[in-house]
């Protein structure tokens, strides 16, 4: 998300604060931010009071009510979700008691536009008027703090004037139990900061009324937050090793975009260095020993990388769903596990294949001879591959034929680092790859030129394009309703050259097989029906895929919810039957 796309509003939680209330609303309402006003049952009074500045403020004051008094956390809690029900990205939560400076909103909105995924917290920068039990008592909870997170990244952890990203904060909310009283604010940073979000911090003044009203209970809310303390000190515990080896990675500066967004802008996980030490590994010490390397690093990523494993999870879901009566990995973290480790694997297998390290014998065919006619021929062709096992595996044609001409047309922007990697590996690595954003007319006669040249061209048919213009249609893969490219079918029809499909996978023994079968000898759309011909072919694709993948369940590599709606670029009249399914 960047900043010109936030929707931000205010969320206030009231109790009993009738006399102070007026004054906050009309020192807020001055920026032109809507105002969620949540009554945390209030008595009769203050709920006269914020009945007429309702009335008042029309459209901007939304007035929420809780029929009992359940907390300042809950309170927070009711408006954040009414504000996301709402539409909004982002909320600035602020006390009611007139102790924040209003006029101060504009930096917590500004500091947010910079980073939209970050926590915007108050520092307070206190007057006289503190008194000095509380200014020195909020140290405790802040070394506490500093403990639980083991970084000193929340400097005030109690401060009531604050700007939330609502998608990160409301599936925190939605999914952990969380303190609904005092200890409420302390909480929801400390487990925000695990969920690795950014922090930044805006000087804000804090001004004591010496008539103000507090709603904290010496004796009871103490009794919370120590309680509080104690669940957050044991979290820490469990999550220390993860947490210390956080402080060796950039934290998280803008929200992350939903998986189901655009796998393409899903941020490349791991450092070049962390890359380039793996390649000299393989060059000093070989794979078998490198690979050894592997099984911490992907627990690690494992541990921290809940998209993915969310995204692993739904796939082994609907390949379990699907199956009819065989034997298929089970959704959970050991098939996580071995499926990043696979994916892991297939990485140092393309180093290896790029430097040379892998032999021939390594590298089979199921059936050549459909391969072997076509480089007969001297025909170029459009070779439609997958994420699916070693797609790299591809270059192994040409080594197999010093006549076949293999060019792969990818979107390599979002891994960028590994790519260099593989590209210092081997200089022809480069030179073998066409980057492409989109399907376009530059983008067919490009291609048009390299397959009248006799070239194999490989491109992949089992994710949506890498554009939003980018079109889609349905198909039943694992059985569900999925969206498939349509690009590959339009450029095969434009190029009306043969197509052809490639799968490769890794066999238990350590040797990659080549599956290379025909899959038509002319793609025609005819302009009528151009959207039943486009939904036949994607079927037929997705069967095909559905039937390796059963052959190597570990070895599909889509870390996003293949299943979800890509949006407004979805075709769903070309759907080839059955409901959508969004898992």
């Amino acid at each position: 998300m960047s900043g010109a796309n936030m929707r931000t509003c205010i969320v206030i939680p009231i109790y009993n604060h009738k006399d102070a209330i007026g004054g906050t609303v009309a020192r807020l309402c001055v920026h032109g931010l809507p105002m969620f006003v949540v009554d945390d049952g209030s008595d009769a009074a203050t709920q006269a009071v914020l009945a007429q500045l309702a009335a008042e403020y029309g459209e901007q004051m939304t007035l929420l009510r809780l029929p009992v008094n359940g907390g300042k956390g809950a309170a927070v809690m009711a408006g954040l979700r009414a504000a996301r029900r709402a539409g909004y990205t982002h909320a600035l939560q602020i006390d009611a008691d007139g102790q924040h400076d209003a006029n101060d909103v504009p930096c917590f909105v500004e500091a947010a536009r910079a980073e939209p995924g970050a926590v915007i917290l108050g520092r307070p920068v206190y007057d006289e008027s503190v008194p000095k039990s509380r200014l020195y008592g909020r140290y405790v909870t802040h070394v506490w703090v500093w403990i639980e997170t083991l970084s000193f990244t929340i400097r005030d952890s109690m401060c009531g004037f604050r700007l939330y990203p609502l998608d990160a904060v409301c599936a925190l909310i939605d999914s952990v139990r969380i303190g609904t009283r005092m200890d409420f604010d302390i909480e929801i940073l400390v487990r925000l900061h695990w969920r690795r979000l950014a922090f930044r911090t805006v000087p804000t003044r804090v001004t004591y009324a010496t008539d103000g009203v507090s709603h904290f209970d010496v004796l009871w809310d103490n009794v919370r937050i120590s309680a509080s303390h104690t669940r957050l000190v044991c979290g820490m515990l469990l999550r220390s090793p993860m947490l210390l080896a956080h402080k060796a990675l950039p934290r998280k500066a803008a929200t992350a975009e939903r998986v189901d967004a655009g796998w393409w802008r899903v941020a490349e996980r791991g450092s070049r260095l962390g890359m380039a030490l793996l390649s000299l590994s393989c060059r000093l010490f070989g794979v078998r020993f490198t690979g050894l390397w592997l099984h911490p690093i992907v627990g690690y990523f494992l541990m921290t990388g809940r998209d993915a494993r969310d995204a692993s999870h739904r796939y082994f879901a609907h390949l379990e769903h699907a199956a009819t009566g065989e034997r298929t990995p089970r959704p959970g973290w050991r098939s996580a596990y071995r499926q990043m480790l696979a994916f892991a694997q297939s990485g140092l297998d393309k180093l290896a294949a790029w430097s040379g390290r892998i032999a021939e014998d390594d590298v089979i065919f199921d059936d050549p001879a459909a391969f072997e006619t076509l480089i007969e021929s001297g025909r170029g062709a459009l070779v439609i591959g997958a994420h699916l096992g070693n797609l790299e595996m591809s270059r192994a044609l040409a080594v197999r034929n010093g006549r076949a001409r293999v060019t792969a047309i990818v979107y390599t922007e979002h891994a960028k680092r590994f790519n260099s990697v593989l590209s210092a590996a081997n200089g022809d690595f480069a030179s073998r790859l066409v980057q492409v954003s989109d399907f376009g007319p530059e983008t067919a006669m490009m291609m048009k030129a390299r397959i009248d040249a006799g070239e194999l061209l490989v491109i992949v048919g089992d994710r949506v394009p890498a554009h939003d213009s980018g079109r889609t249609t349905y198909a039943r893969f694992l059985g569900a309703s999925a969206p498939f490219a349509q690009g590959p079918y339009v450029l095969a029809h434009a190029l009306g050259c043969p197509v052809y499909l490639f799968f490769c996978l890794k066999e238990h023994d350590g040797r990659h097989r080549l599956y290379f079968e025909p899959f038509a000898e002319r793609i025609a759309l005819p302009r009528r029906e151009r959207a039943q011909h486009i939904a036949a072919w994607a079927q037929r694709y997705a069967s095909r895929l559905e039937h390796y993948c059963r052959k190597a369940p570990y070895q599909w590599f889509n870390f996003f919810d293949f299943w979800a709606r890509p949006g407004k670029t979805m075709t769903e009249a070309a759907a080839p039957g059955g409901n959508d399914v969004r898992a």
